[in-house]
């Protein structure tokens, strides 16, 4: 039998939400390493009882759990993230021209085709690989030492890096605020992919980096295809991120953090607007997911369901999924601790959890 499990990331801890393919009723088990900050829950797509968590605290710092069974049971994986020392502690990467230091972990990117290889965001800035299920890690220092580093600055949240893209040896990475990254070695070697990105405070057009990127998607049948939220604009690649051109189009503001791709149509995208980079909230405190079947530019609002008046929550970057059920499912958690589910792409919505802590995060997986 077919079910459905979507993974939220929340302030006060991990939760696993469960149902059929019809998506109506849903079974909450949580929360797991309650009253840490779970910045980011995710699962193999190779192996469909393997998933991985950050949590993160700031008295005990940074840890990765690992589970083997879906959630019902975990345990710590290997936290030495080369420089980093023991949890707790702050120290710096190393004596490079930038004074590093590692606060946390953001994202989790399991490997496609293998549940023991996963990738690791951090802040600042670093990129780190395990092949062994999380035991052990190693930075794929390519990125970090990159010729542009010493123009990166930190954005709001902190010089984080975000998003990771796997695409068989070649790999996308986004960091704010710095911008978007391609690999074509496997990660080994890193190049700025910005070009047509503008940004305030940088009236170079040709700026290589210092672009704050909210999140980057692409679609696995569209690789050369990556949608971006950046902070402003909605923007667009068709040449595996060599160039970008904007398609905000009839927003009421192209101001957001996550973006997601439907799991079938590959020109179906979902962006959340929200008020301002002042004002972390849905224009007019009404709730609305933004939809567009074109790639860009003309959009549709999505409010069947959702609260369209004094709604003042926020979507963060992460916390914006897609499933691959033939109807696709679409999913997001917000900072009021609301989970909202459409089982129909967008059409109708149903808040299948509330009063849950902050959601920082939310992934779906679909297991046959």
């Amino acid at each position: 039998m077919t079910q459905v499990r979507v993974l939220a990331g929340t302030r006060k801890g991990a939760f696993v939400l469960t149902s059929d393919a019809n998506r109506e009723k849903w079974e909450v088990s949580g929360p797991h390493f309650a009253g840490w900050e779970v910045y980011h829950l995710k699962g193999s797509p190779a192996d469909p009882n393997r998933l991985y968590a950050s949590q993160n605290s700031g008295w005990f710092g940074q840890l990765i759990q690992r589970s083997d069974d879906g959630g019902k049971t975990w345990q710590p994986a290997g936290n030495d993230f080369s420089y980093v020392g023991d949890p707790g502690t702050h120290l710096w990467y190393d004596d490079t021209p930038r004074p590093w230091e590692f606060k946390r972990i953001w994202h989790m990117e399991p490997s496609p085709d293998d549940p023991d290889t996963v990738y690791a965001g951090g802040e600042d800035a670093a990129l780190f690989k395990s092949t062994d299920g999380g035991q052990t890690w190693r930075e794929l220092t390519g990125l970090r030492l990159q010729n542009s580093r010493t123009d990166w600055q930190p954005g709001a949240g902190g010089l984080c890096l975000h998003t990771i893209i796997l695409q068989g040896s070649r790999m996308f990475a986004a960091i704010s605020a710095a911008g978007a990254f391609r690999s074509d070695d496997g990660g080994e070697t890193w190049r700025p992919v910005n070009r047509g990105l503008r940004s305030g405070g940088i009236p170079d057009p040709d700026a290589e980096v210092g672009h704050c990127v909210h999140h980057v998607e692409a679609h696995p049948s569209r690789p050369d295809t990556l949608f971006m939220q950046k902070h402003w604009d909605v923007m667009r690649s068709d040449d595996g991120g060599l160039s970008w051109y904007e398609v905000s189009g009839n927003l009421p503001t192209d101001f957001g953090f996550p973006i997601a791709v439907h799991a079938h149509e590959a020109e179906t995208v979902y962006v959340v607007p929200i008020t301002s980079d002042s004002l972390h909230y849905p224009p007019e405190g009404r709730l609305r997911v933004y939809r567009s079947r074109t790639g860009g530019n003309e959009w549709e609002p999505l409010t069947n369901g959702l609260p369209q008046q004094d709604c003042y929550v926020n979507v963060y970057r992460d916390a914006m999924a897609t499933d691959t059920l033939e109807e696709c499912g679409v999913y997001f958690g917000t900072t009021g601790g609301q989970v909202y589910a459409s089982a129909d792409s967008g059409d109708s919505w149903m808040p299948i959890v509330r009063d849950l802590p902050a959601v920082l995060s939310v992934e779906v997986q679909v297991i046959r």
